[in-house]
């Protein structure tokens, strides 16, 4: 067969948010790539999955049409929570690749935040574009078994289902067994099923470009690089070093770091600060024994914790002092 005249295949992309993002988290703090998944990246592995499936070449495997679907806090909840860095630096990358968000508010049910009917709202939204777009592949990056209706309904229009699903199990930094696994009634549903641990495990293996690809570069761009100015001189403080109240200025050293949390040195108690407290660069490039800035927060137990971290320059010391210690400058900062 000639597959330059074949028909092109049209693809539609559908995320459900928090699943991707804990897998990227995954391979992040826990798989010894330790790399996030890269959006670009994947979505070259689709079309060229696709195209094997389809035996079709791979220019004739188009994405179409992606969509991202997960629960949001609102403004003043990602304010306190030191998010809103986060938040808008994902909806960047997803713009910048032409991906269309949705957003449903996250809903506090016994003290918990917890998402409800985002299933629902992807379900009708790839059935819709299948409909109306003929998509001829749509392809669920998901792993909950409410997706199946969908699925169903999309076989019997005669959309095929490629299901991107990773299976993994590990320990926190709690210590609690952490399990990701796609359900089986899934599984048995979609028309092409891909076992992504596997698949990127031997691809890591065999050096294969395409599922390299599919890691961020571990460069980062110049914009989060830690600064290289001079630091300012400062003197030993004679004050007491405790973290004073929220929103207390604090410069100190990392005392250690493990699987994307760590604690900085501030005595009597030292402050703990995870991945998601950084505001530049990456946590990967931190090291013990690393000097970092940072603003006094109080974490869900009410107790002192770091936030607003980011790498700086070893202090310069006074003349005649021969060592420095943390500091708490208790200047008053916004969280």
């Amino acid at each position: 067969m000639n597959q330059m005249n074949s028909p092109l295949i049209r693809v539609g992309v559908f995320y459900d948010g928090n699943y991707f993002l804990k897998i990227s988290d995954y391979y992040y703090f826990q798989h010894e790539r330790k790399a996030r998944i890269s959006l670009e990246g994947l979505h070259e592995y689709i079309r060229h999955q696709v195209a094997e499936e389809e035996d079709v070449d791979v220019r004739l495997a188009q994405i179409t049409d992606a969509h991202f679907f997960r629960g949001r806090l609102s403004a003043t909840e990602a304010r306190d929570k030191d998010r809103l860095f986060h938040d808008r630096l994902l909806d960047d990358i997803l713009m910048n690749l032409g991906v269309q968000t949705h957003y449903m508010a996250l809903k506090t049910r016994d003290g918990r935040l917890q998402e409800k009917g985002i299933d629902v709202w992807l379900s009708l939204e790839a059935l819709e574009l299948a409909l109306h777009k003929t998509l001829d592949v749509v392809v669920l990056i998901a792993g909950d078994s409410d997706y199946v209706p969908l699925i169903r309904k999309l076989n019997t229009v005669g959309t095929r289902v490629m299901l991107l699903n990773w299976d993994f199990k590990y320990e926190d930094f709690k210590g609690e067994t952490r399990v990701t696994r796609a359900s089986q009634q899934l599984l048995e549903q979609v028309t092409y099923p891909v076992a992504m641990h596997d698949v990127i495990d031997r691809g890591l293996q065999q050096q294969d470009e395409v599922v390299e690809a599919l890691f961020v570069n571990q460069a980062e761009p110049a914009a989060f690089a830690p600064s290289t100015a001079a630091a300012p001189k400062l003197a030993r403080p004679t004050g007491p070093t405790a973290a004073g109240p929220v929103g207390t200025l604090g410069m100190s050293t990392i005392k250690n770091l493990k699987n994307g949390f760590g604690f900085v040195v501030m005595p009597p108690n030292n402050l703990f600060f995870s991945y998601a407290d950084l505001t530049e660069g990456d946590f990967n490039d931190l090291r013990e024994g690393d000097w970092v800035e940072f603003t006094v927060g109080r974490n869900h137990r009410d107790e002192d914790c770091a936030r607003n971290v980011r790498k700086v320059p070893a202090p310069q010391m006074a003349d005649g002092d021969d060592e420095y210690e943390p500091v708490s400058m208790h200047a008053s900062a916004e969280l």
